[in-house]
């Protein structure tokens, strides 16, 4: 009895001329020439349905047999092998518009939250971070396919190293991965999550560096140094004495515009507006007299708007450096926060919204809606009137201000 199916062997598609050579059970393969071979399932009434299966030089005999099986397979379940096709090659194509890797994730996620940080040197120092330490290892692999071997691949080497960097990389890398899975090109857990899965495997940072804050000055050397501040003509001088008698950041100082000062009968207040916050909230300062002091002493030019026009926060950082070493522009705002806590009687509340920072847990904050403005108008005087006191003796943990320099 002859075969109905198998009917081809090896040799027989090898040698096979020009037409159509049946194999059996709708298997067929068809010949234009040497170099036009391909494999075609016929399937309906009198074979009238043709399904292209692939190129005889790419798809083998036993391939192409398993092919058709499946087809036959698909007919017995009611569907329809060419509409299955389309719908594979579809879900290929999908596949591969959607797949994202890394880097690609990186780049996305930067780009969709950067206009929501305050600080842009921390926007471009997020991406370099990774651009440096993370993507040149794994940021080719698709991001569906980063797991915990590719995560501690990146963290490992760095963990005892740089400790402080790695912690932040490790960071950065959930929440890549974490807008990934939320966008549908990841799924399952965040093999950089911490808690309960990174925590058993590296060791916790704090046991293996100190964490470092930014260097500060000793509240008892402020006054000396505010009467040094007092005798430079730099603008940079205004802005750094401004800056502490607020107890500001360098960026809130830097981009204040005449604009935001309001005169008022119970006295000069400042309002920051949320761009330029690091909560994102609108901030009032009340201005002490030796604050509106040394706005008065500041030249004022209107047309740009600015009240310290061209001064970054990376000048008053240098213009610090020539005057003393062991302190950071941002340390101003420690000093200020140990001396009321050590020094006087106001509420903790009313020192902690002075800094702009938030008070207490969400209920807290829900309940604590007002600004203490008053309360902290009279902290602020208080703090000017510290500032302007006889200097204390130097500490012994802080550097000289040298008195002499000019920068």
């Amino acid at each position: 009895m002859a075969r109905s199916i198998k009917r081809l062997t090896e040799l027989k598609v090898l040698r096979a001329k020009r037409g159509w050579h049946n194999d059996g059970g709708g298997l067929y393969l068809r010949v234009e020439d040497k170099h036009r071979r391909w494999w075609v399932y016929r399937y309906g009434a009198g074979g009238k349905h043709y399904h292209g299966l692939g190129p005889a030089h790419t798809i083998g005999l036993a391939d192409a047999r398993e092919q058709a099986r499946r087809c036959r397979q698909l007919l017995l379940e009611g569907a329809d092998p060419i509409a299955a096709g389309k719908a594979r090659r579809a879900a290929v194509r999908l596949a591969a518009a959607t797949a994202k890797t890394l880097a690609d994730c990186v780049e996305a996620y930067h780009a969709a939250h950067c206009a929501g940080w305050t600080n842009q040197k921390h926007a471009r120092e997020w991406k370099a971070s990774l651009a440096t330490h993370v993507l040149p290892e794994i940021g080719t692999l698709p991001v569906a396919a980063i797991d915990t071997a590719a995560v501690m691949r990146v963290l490992e080497p760095a963990w005892t190293k740089i400790p402080e960097t790695a912690a932040r990389l490790r960071s950065r890398i959930e929440q890549v991965l974490d807008w990934a899975r939320v966008r549908g090109y990841r799924e399952g857990e965040n093999p950089a999550r911490w808690r309960g899965h990174l925590d058993h495997l590296l060791p916790a940072r704090k046991k293996l560096a100190p964490v470092k804050h930014h260097a500060a000055m000793h509240y008892r050397d402020v006054p000396a140094f505010i009467r040094e501040l007092r005798q430079r003509d730099e603008v940079e001088a205004r802005a750094l004495e401004l800056l502490i008698l607020t107890a500001s950041r360098a960026g809130e100082v830097c981009g204040a515009e005449w604009r935001e000062i309001e005169l008022a009968d119970v006295g000069w207040s400042w309002r920051r507006p949320p761009e330029r916050m690091k909560m994102r909230r609108e901030h009032r300062v009340p201005l002490s007299r030796a604050a509106r002091a040394v706005l008065e002493r500041t030249p004022t030019d209107r047309r740009h708007g600015r009240i310290f026009p061209g001064v970054s926060g990376h000048m008053l950082w240098k213009f610090l450096r020539t005057l003393i070493d062991a302190t950071t522009v941002h340390g101003f705002r420690s000093s200020f926060r140990d001396w009321a806590a050590e020094q006087t009687n106001f509420a903790r509340e009313a020192a902690e919204l002075a800094l702009a920072h938030r008070v207490g847990d969400d209920v807290e904050e829900a309940y604590l809606r007002s600004e203490l403005l008053a309360k902290r108008r009279q902290l602020a005087e208080a703090w000017a009137r510290y500032c302007a006191s006889v200097p204390a003796a130097r500490s012994d943990n802080v550097a000289s201000i040298r008195g002499g320099a000019r920068g």
